[in-house]
């Protein structure tokens, strides 16, 4: 099987990505802040290593090798809107020839064709947070790079206290719709494997 590097390896839909990459049989290199704080990610043959995912220069030397890269980041600590369109704009430019973002069902549109963060209802509490992430799916689009990426969400909302089945659906946007980290990660892994998407955003949801 191929290399994938998983930046953001650290967090919940990361660290569900490394263990589904790792379950079929692929060489992993997990990128995180702070490699001490994760040594148990090494289980499996995994590659833990620090990395900026804002530095392009660094994604691109971290890609270098790898057949895909998985993305799956935050930083609390970073201006959101600036976070997402550096981190945007250095994967998209690493030259690593599958690019699958874990993204966000709030920009995802529904069978409207609105925005689910702009639909009746729909929380807002955290607006400046969805527009960060459409600010870094605007970088994707724009970048007229020959990168083959998608970016890949919930449909919903994560189900946290699911396991993993194995199945999935491509679905629109819908606020009650729920999928598992590692039923989302499924999907994610798959679009490495098989893809069957390409230069848009897709969401899941459970079967």
């Amino acid at each position: 099987m191929g290399a994938i590097v998983v930046f953001g390896a650290g967090g919940r839909a990361g660290r569900a990505a490394v263990r589904e990459a790792v379950r079929r049989g692929h060489r992993v290199t997990a990128v995180v802040r702070t490699p001490a704080k994760h040594v148990d990610l090494a289980a499996g043959g995994v590659t833990v290593v620090a990395g900026d995912v804002t530095d392009a220069a660094a994604v691109g030397e971290l890609a270098e090798g790898h057949e895909a890269a998985i993305a799956a980041v935050y930083d609390p600590a970073a201006p959101t809107a600036d976070f997402y369109r550096a981190a945007a704009g250095a994967l998209v430019a690493s030259g690593v020839p599958r690019l699958v973002v874990v993204g966000l069902a709030s920009i995802l549109p529904t069978t409207a064709g609105a925005a689910l963060m702009d639909t009746p209802g729909y929380p807002n509490d955290y607006r400046a947070f969805y527009l960060a992430h459409r600010a870094g799916l605007d970088v994707l689009e724009k970048s007229g790079s020959a990168a083959d990426w998608l970016v890949i969400s919930p449909s919903g909302d994560f189900d946290r206290a699911a396991g993993r089945t194995g199945t999935y659906r491509y679905a629109p946007a819908d606020a009650t719709a729920r999928v598992s980290y590692p039923d989302l990660a499924v999907a994610v892994v798959d679009e490495v494997d098989t893809p069957k998407h390409h230069r848009t955003h897709v969401g899941v949801r459970t079967a």
